[in-house]
């Protein structure tokens, strides 16, 4: 089925501009790009405001906005738990708790901290595996935008995928992480710009919020569910068989709300690069405290959108919608949005809106490139392969690297092509890595007892738990390979979410009962742990603040405000 659509010159001209716009940045730029800091962490100078909306659009990613518009269709509004209950808590235990130990250590990266809290082969593990999930990452968003193009603008895949790493490359290359931030800034506003008409478009189009409902009432029952599943977040969440995410509270609040999420937010260089690149220690508090805002509105923009498309797949005649399917059968969910914007907006506005898709991809994108050129540089080449060079080399081997790390991320989207929803890869990559990762941290942050050896330990079984419960289990209707079943098949999960869930479980909790029973058995650190443990640093003072630039006062609103959004949508 073509899916083509004819853009006016208007169109192409919004999309020419953004991307000289960007490319203009990087060369502007380029002039203060002088040491590896200045290229890696912005000389630690960007403004609080600045830093929070980047550390925001950092997780705009094509992922994002694609993935999250892709489960609004597949699982309904239960998708909005990846913000209210996988987001915000975690964003705002970083910036109360963690933040003050990432920015007072100095470290210039998130192993860097593992080798001064641990050891060096605790640092070296995660720094592993973290470029290969940055990789990962970055594929998703050149997947994602090879197939918009591909879908609305008959352009080759291939073709497209390089043409938009490459505007993306050259700017990194100029400016660093400051031109990455810069432009994730004007994404962020594109990205709310571009989606604000489609969302207002098709809530009219479909009789407003209750005309939705209708529709959604009719996708549930069609599929054997009740009524309401598709538009309440809490309600059917008392077995895995009453919603199409095949989540029950436990698995949602433990795999997504407590494993994944804080996983994560609180770990993940990606997102804690843009808040370490702050111009203070309150300023970097205050970064991802001021992205929670934005984040928990954020499922109107992106999820709204997946719910109306799948509504309308219930209409017949003009105005019906229908979703391709892959050459297994399975609806390409991904196509969500591609066709939303095809279905409602006109010439010039569409422009608009394609260039919101661009600048989610390459917010994401960008975004991985700079976490991963930070850690090869500093946690892997420095310490590794060569130790003594001069400032001006490592600055040359940040830019090399991220040449590598663009090639290596286009040979990872021909490997996302193999799913139908790109949050549930993602999903997937984020339970190997991050879920026992975030047991290494806690542990680290509040126990002095643990020692490098537990920390090395229990992200090894960790990983390894992960990798054992995705060979034993499967979700429905798929065959033995990428999605699972590959040491056998012990148990098939309702959905890729749930499987994911639970292997982000098993693999938390392997590691948090390895890493304490190898710390145990082995000698206590050895080493002053002021500032890297939480019992052992001096409680930072906060009364020379206004109030509204208090972390904990600006915490407790965001919990307070979630709290009440998923009271609402119950």
């Amino acid at each position: 089925m073509n899916h083509a659509l004819k853009l006016g010159v208007v169109d192409y001209s919004i999309i020419g501009i953004y991307c000289l716009y960007v490319l203009g940045i990087g060369l502007v730029l380029r002039r203060s790009i002088r040491t590896s800091s200045d290229f890696f962490l912005s000389g630690r100078s960007i403004p609080a405001w600045v830093a929070g909306l980047a550390f925001m659009s950092a997780n705009l990613g094509a992922q994002e906005v694609i993935g999250m518009a892709a489960s609004g269709a597949k699982y309904g509004m239960a998708t909005s738990h990846f913000y209210w209950v996988g987001a915000i808590p975690a964003m705002v235990f970083l910036g109360i708790f963690m933040m003050p130990f990432y920015y007072g250590s100095r470290a210039r990266s998130v192993p860097e901290y593992l080798r001064l809290r641990f050891d060096e082969k605790t640092r070296a593990f995660n720094a592993i595996s973290f470029t290969c999930m940055t990789v990962m990452s970055s594929g998703i968003s050149m997947y994602a935008m090879g197939l918009l193009m591909n879908l609305l603008l008959g352009w080759n895949f291939s073709i497209s995928v390089w043409l938009c790493a490459g505007v993306v490359l050259i700017y990194i290359l100029l400016g660093g992480l400051t031109s990455a931030i810069y432009n994730e800034v004007l994404q962020f506003f594109l990205i709310v710009f571009g989606f604000i008409p489609l969302v207002l478009l098709g809530l009219h189009d479909i009789g407003g919020w209750s005309g939705l409902q209708a529709g959604l009432a009719r996708v549930a029952t069609s599929q054997g569910y009740a009524p309401g599943v598709w538009s309440e977040s809490w309600r059917f969440m008392g077995s895995t068989s009453s919603n199409p995410m095949g989540v029950e509270w436990f698995g949602m609040v433990m795999g997504l709300g407590f494993v994944l999420s804080f996983g994560y937010w609180c770990t993940d260089f990606l997102l804690v690069q843009r808040a370490m690149a702050a111009e203070s220690m309150s300023a970097a508090r205050r970064t991802p405290l001021i992205a929670t805002l934005p984040k928990m509105l954020f499922p109107f923009l992106v999820i709204v959108p997946g719910m109306i498309a799948i509504a309308l797949t219930q209409r017949t005649g003009p105005g019906a919608l229908s979703l391709p399917s892959k050459p297994d059968g399975s609806l390409n969910f991904d196509l969500v949005i591609p066709l939303m914007l095809g279905h409602y907006f006109p010439n010039g506005l569409l422009g608009l809106g394609l260039t919101a898709l661009i600048a989610s991809f390459m917010s994401g994108m960008a975004g991985n490139l700079t976490a991963f050129n930070t850690v090869w540089t500093n946690d892997i080449y420095q310490p590794y392969i060569r130790s003594n060079a001069s400032d001006a080399h490592y600055l040359w081997m940040g830019r090399i690297i991220t040449v590598v790390g663009v090639v290596l991320s286009l040979l990872a989207a021909y490997l996302v092509a193999q799913f139908n929803n790109i949050m549930d890869v993602l999903q997937l990559v984020f339970a190997f890595i991050n879920a026992p990762l975030f047991a290494t941290f806690l542990l680290g942050m509040f126990w002095k007892r643990a020692n490098g050896h537990g920390a090395f330990a229990g992200l090894v079984a960790g990983t390894l738990a992960a990798a054992v419960h995705h060979g034993l289990t499967l979700p429905a209707h798929a065959v033995a390979g990428i999605k699972g079943g590959w040491l056998g098949l012990v148990h098939v999960y309702p959905s890729e979410m749930a499987q994911n869930f639970w292997t982000a479980i098993f693999a938390w909790s392997a590691g948090f009962l390895v890493t304490i029973a190898v710390s145990l058995a082995s000698g206590a650190p050895q080493k002053d742990l002021t500032g890297l443990v939480y019992s052992q640093t001096p409680r930072l003072q906060e009364e020379n603040e206004r109030w509204y630039r208090r972390p904990v006062v600006l915490g407790v609103l965001a919990l307070g405000a979630v709290i009440v959004l998923n009271v609402i949508f119950w």
